[in-house]
């Protein structure tokens, strides 16, 4: 059993209140502070439940998978050669290494050219709707024209209404930085579960071929003489396909929470996390692995069970589309953006006091009330201005394999299968997905930020003056009279 980190060990004071649960935030009302909860365990039966179904995936790949790696006369296929994948995993590598290269070098810079970050992704948003628009015209798509129009302008209007709030964003973005920067553990910790995500993903889908293959069966028509193959293995897919959405969005959200108890932690007692794999990044992790494992997997199955929904959905709606498929396909995308939306709140007091899912997701809805909405933008302006630095280390990340497969292709690629822009594409997806990891981090902790300045703003002026003297101010830049 390990200890909770002591910043989280009892109730957090703000500023507006010497003593009490009930912290008062506005004129717009009142919401309860969070309090450690203990080493307690969370929603056991969900994390129970996890467990359950994580052995039976595994004991379906042990038992049906085999059959994956069989030909049709029960041998072994061997047909694939080796060597023409070992280009690939060359070029690869020195992407890869390439990318965390890269990503680190950006972080290093962000808090210099937060401001302005932000700023050009708020810009190149518009200008790219703008493009979208004018090219859809310009190819004779008047309807389509119309409709980008239109987009372009909501951009606008969005991009002048929150242009006032882009200081108190660059404030959020730049302290979670510091607060990564200081515990460089959680992304250690973000690349252990990508880790064992792929490893279950592997594992996931051997027992989904192997199901697949075992449930087929096929009979020649007699009069056309063609093969028909029908596959009695629906409720066994779907039920995989449960499995493998619940387990990325847990490998998912316990990172998140990770990062939330590390930034909690900082905020209120910095000297428990100051180093790379301080004590309070490795509290955190076991904690998320443990005590709140539960919590995590209670929110995750919802959203798992949503995006299995839609899945099936857009299934049917490719043999056959009609407007019934389309709509419950949009509804279910809303309903689960807006889950997901939901649970990222909802799991930073998870993170930095240990509730339930339910207890944690009361607390979001009453700290929204009391805060209002408005002050959720800066999370939307930092994860576009995260996004396009992903998406940027992508297309550079793209560029240099393309150079790689030239400079290498008598030799690396022989006997590759290979197409046009393949290696750009390989490499475009290993930068987005590496630097990703490092980005999500980011955007948890920003998250982690705007709750805690919320919650325990006294605590923050303390211990980091001078980045609670930019975030007031930044504040007060856009809700005078609000501190």
């Amino acid at each position: 059993m390990f200890k909770i980190p002591t910043a989280f060990a009892r109730p957090v004071d703000s500023p507006s209140t010497n003593t009490g649960a009930v912290a008062s935030s506005n004129s717009q009302g009142t919401w309860e502070k969070g309090t450690d909860q203990g080493n307690k365990f969370r929603d056991v039966g969900f994390a129970i439940l996890y467990y359950i179904q994580l052995i039976i995936v595994i004991a379906l790949a042990g038992v049906y998978g085999p059959e994956v790696f069989e030909d049709e006369d029960g041998e072994e296929d061997t047909d694939v050669e080796n060597d023409s994948v070992y280009g690939y995993i060359y070029v690869a590598a020195i992407l890869g290494a390439v990318t965390i290269a890269l990503t680190a070098l950006v972080f290093s810079t962000m808090t210099r050219i937060a401001n302005t970050l932000i700023k050009f992704s708020l810009i190149l948003s518009c200008v790219l709707a703008g493009v979208v628009a004018l090219a859809l015209l310009a190819s004779g798509s008047i309807l389509g024209g119309v409709i980008g129009l239109i987009f372009f302008a909501i951009m606008l209007c969005y991009a002048r209404a929150v242009w006032p709030r882009i200081p108190f964003a660059t404030a959020n973005l730049v302290t979670a930085i510091t607060a990564i920067r200081t515990n460089w553990g959680v992304v250690l910790v973000s690349f252990l579960m990508l880790i064992v995500s792929f490893g279950l993903t592997f594992i996931q889908a051997i027992a989904v071929a192997g199901v697949s293959k075992i449930k087929e069966s096929c009979k020649t028509d007699e009069v056309t003489g063609e093969e028909e193959c029908t596959n009695s293995g629906g409720a066994a897919i779907f039920f995989l396909l449960i499995c493998y959405f619940w387990t990325q969005q847990v490998m998912k959200n316990t990172i998140h929470v990770t990062v939330a108890g590390t930034v909690g932690t900082w905020w209120v007692a910095p000297n428990e996390a100051s180093t790379c794999c301080s004590k309070a990044v490795n509290d955190s992790f076991c904690r998320a692995t443990t005590y709140s494992f539960g919590s995590i997997c209670y929110g995750s199955l919802i959203v798992a069970i949503l995006e299995t929904i839609k899945a099936v959905v857009r299934s049917a709606r490719n043999e056959e589309d009609g407007i019934l498929l389309c709509l419950i396909d949009c509804i279910l995308g809303c309903i689960e953006q807006l889950v997901e939306y939901f649970n990222k709140w909802a799991y930073i007091y998870v993170g930095l006091y240990g509730y339930s899912y339910c207890e944690a997701g009361k607390n979001v809805i009453n700290l929204f009330r009391a805060r209002g909405w408005d002050a959720i933008i800066a999370d939307d302006l930092v994860d576009n201005a995260l996004f396009f630095v992903c998406f940027s280390i992508g297309l550079v990340i793209g560029a240099l394999g393309e150079g790689l497969y030239q400079a290498t292709k008598d030799d690396w690629f022989e006997n590759a299968a290979t197409f046009d822009g393949a290696n750009f594409l390989l490499g475009f997806l290993v930068g987005l997905f590496l630097s990703a990891i490092l980005m999500s981090a980011i955007s948890s902790a920003t998250n982690a930020v705007i709750v805690l300045f919320a919650e325990a703003p006294a605590e923050f002026d303390r211990n980091h003056n001078q980045l609670s003297t930019e975030m007031r101010n930044a504040w007060l830049q856009v809700y005078p009279g609000c501190i």
